[in-house]
């Protein structure tokens, strides 16, 4: 378990009650992890949703024809792991610690029934989880138009 108090300095948290942070904090609990390794990866279960509290992790994603690639690098305060929130069944990426790293961690199951017991915790978080959502997919596209570009630069000087 984690203290109320240590929620409401995380920006994903920000705007949230101090009852509801008190809900969140009777499910969320600490991890450590040192530098290299891996949190979860690509395909494992789909477990929780993670806060990074120190450290970095980047988020390694694995084409089925290509090799793998760093889609997003994680900083404190960040959000991973969302597969989980979104109730899909395997993490679509990995998590690589490149740092000592200490992390937040909520079940994605104790997640959605906090939402569904206390609806307007719910919709402050889902609308938070949506923005960082949107903003690593954006950053993605980014990353993929880069290499898309470099494999045509690549090309045309051979």
């Amino acid at each position: 378990m984690v203290e109320a108090e240590e929620l409401q300095f995380i920006p994903f948290l920000k705007g949230v009650s101090a009852e509801d942070l008190a809900l969140l904090a009777e499910k969320f609990e600490r991890c450590e992890y040192p530098a290299q390794e891996m949190i979860f990866a690509q395909g494992d279960p789909a477990m929780h949703l993670y806060i990074l509290r120190q450290g970095e992790v980047a988020i390694r994603f694995k084409p089925y024809d290509g090799e793998e690639l760093t889609v997003s690098t994680i900083k404190p305060g960040g959000v991973f792991g969302w597969s989980a929130a979104l109730g899909r069944h395997r993490y679509t990426s990995g998590a690589l610690c490149t740092h000592e790293s200490e992390v937040y961690r909520i079940r994605g199951a104790d997640l959605h029934q906090l939402c569904l017991d206390h609806p307007q915790a719910g919709v402050v978080i889902l609308e938070r989880l949506a923005t960082v959502i949107a903003e690593r997919l954006r950053n993605t596209h980014e990353q993929v138009i880069t290499l898309l570009w470099q494999g045509v630069n690549a090309r045309n000087t051979r």
